[in-house]
């Protein structure tokens, strides 16, 4: 998760986000997604139907790298994400 625009608690707000955002309903832009791909060759990035929630997916997942198996992938640890709702470390970046 980016957070473009973060107001209050970092966490609570990516929660919200996930809690809204991160669950996929399948035929509705739910299920969307674009992988772009990390120009340092490190892996993708799988975008959502919200500018903010995105998914990294490294290089070596999955095992054949294209772009419909790592948006799949993305899009399925999104939706676990969502669910699970379950806060990793957080790592505020200075603004350029």
């Amino acid at each position: 998760m980016v957070l473009e625009h973060p107001t209050g608690e970092p966490a609570e707000q990516a929660v919200g986000l996930l809690r809204q955002f991160g669950p996929v309903h399948v035929a509705t832009s739910a299920g969307d997604f674009r992988v772009l791909e990390l120009g340092s060759g490190e892996g993708g990035l799988v975008t959502s139907h919200h500018p903010d929630v995105v998914t990294f997916v490294p290089r070596d997942a999955p095992e054949a790298p294209s772009h419909l198996a790592v948006g799949i992938l993305g899009r399925s640890r999104r939706d676990r994400d969502g669910t699970e709702l379950r806060v990793v470390p957080i790592e505020a970046a200075p603004l350029p």
